[in-house]
């Protein structure tokens, strides 16, 4: 199992520490997988998302056993004709993030690892801090100055050590890479660390199994950083190359029109992505102004013949009190999602007769 090069293709063992490739470049994973026998994971007694053990990069009997805290087997829930939700909040930390979270900090665990820092707008902050409580490792967990309250108090809870950060969510980032740095501490970034994609690609697998063994026509998808994407990309490409389906379901990302800088690369044509001036969003869960990944981003929605939309803050608060009267109650940044649904149906007619997913990323009681 190696870290290798998204673009020179060097790899690196992972117990380098590595977190970036010497050429500048970002790190996926390598590594033998098993495809996934759903019909043994369909009667598993194991609820959570670990049954799905062959596609992960650990042992049946491994050190993931003493961290985790079951999570995954989230709810699918039905919210209108052929519109499902799946309600992500159900996690042991309220959001997502945990998915990715239990993997990075096992693999922290068995690489004997005694400190990381991670960097995150709060959800990945929290996860990372509570798996890391759990493991017995220190955690240094840098975020921006406005984010919500609610969530610096449930990181500070986990007993890790919270650096609040002036400025933007790029500058927290480059804060939490300088300690990185100077210290040779593990970077348990959800952004640069593709393990943590091993953990959000289970998401797919969990909504192929619950409808019974098919995939949705599409999935919409929000995009910051890329996290629950990037999870979403690699699940399909193994479920294709198993033949568990034939063509991958569309990518229909969305982003704040506030701070969309991979909607604007997508549709000027770009496959790159130039940072954009973030001018404030509600959604901060996806104010992400430059994103590290944003070619693989757009490379993954276009090979999946998807699109990408920007939301109103209007749309956004107006979604949230919609979800909220069908019993729904989740932070502003889940409530971009439907917002964009929304605007998917009125763009594209057609998807009103298609099965659609989208996730419900966190708990109402995480934004203030």
């Amino acid at each position: 199992m190696d870290y290798i090069c998204f673009e020179c293709h060097s790899t690196y063992p992972l117990e380098g520490n590595k977190w970036k490739c010497d050429c500048g470049g970002l790190l996926s994973l390598e590594y033998e997988k098993k495809a996934i026998d759903f019909t043994e994971t369909a009667t598993s007694r194991n609820h959570s998302l670990w049954k799905y053990i062959n596609a992960l990069p650990f042992e049946k009997e491994d050190v993931w056993q003493e961290i985790s805290l079951g999570e995954g087997d989230t709810p699918l829930i039905k919210i209108g004709h052929n519109v499902y939700a799946k309600a992500e909040y159900y996690m042991p930390t309220l959001s997502f993030k945990d998915r990715g979270a239990v993997l990075l900090i096992a693999m922290a665990k068995k690489l004997g690892i005694e400190r990381v820092v991670a960097d995150s707008s709060g959800n990945a902050g929290t996860a990372i801090a509570a798996y890391g409580a759990r493991a017995g490792i220190q955690c240094d967990i840098f975020v921006p100055e406005s984010t919500s309250s609610k969530k610096i108090a449930q990181i500070e809870a986990h007993g890790a050590v919270i650096h609040k950060i002036p400025g933007t969510r790029e500058d927290t980032a480059n804060a939490a890479i300088a300690m990185v740095e100077n210290t040779d501490s593990f970077y348990a970034s959800h952004i640069y660390n593709p393990i943590f994609w091993e953990g959000t690609k289970t998401y797919v697998y969990e909504i192929f199994e619950q409808m019974n063994n098919k995939m949705p026509d599409a999935f919409i998808i929000p995009v910051g950083n890329g996290t629950l994407l990037m999870g979403a990309y690699i699940a399909f490409q193994e479920l294709l190359a198993s033949g568990h389906i034939k063509k991958m379901p569309k990518i229909l990302a969305v982003q704040a029109e506030n701070c969309a800088p991979i909607m604007k690369a997508f549709e000027e044509g770009r496959d790159t992505v130039e940072p954009v001036e973030h001018s404030g969003t509600l959604a901060e869960g996806i104010a992400i102004a430059a994103p590290a990944r944003g070619t693989e981003i757009l490379h993954a929605i276009w090979e999946t013949g998807g699109d990408i939309i920007g939301v109103s803050e209007e749309s956004i608060i107006e979604a949230r009190k919609q979800l909220a009267l069908q019993g729904i109650y989740v932070e502003i940044t889940s409530a971009a999602n439907y917002a964009g649904y929304l605007q998917y149906v009125e763009k594209y007619p057609e998807l009103k007769e298609q099965q659609l997913v989208l996730p419900l990323c966190g708990a109402g009681i995480k934004s203030n």
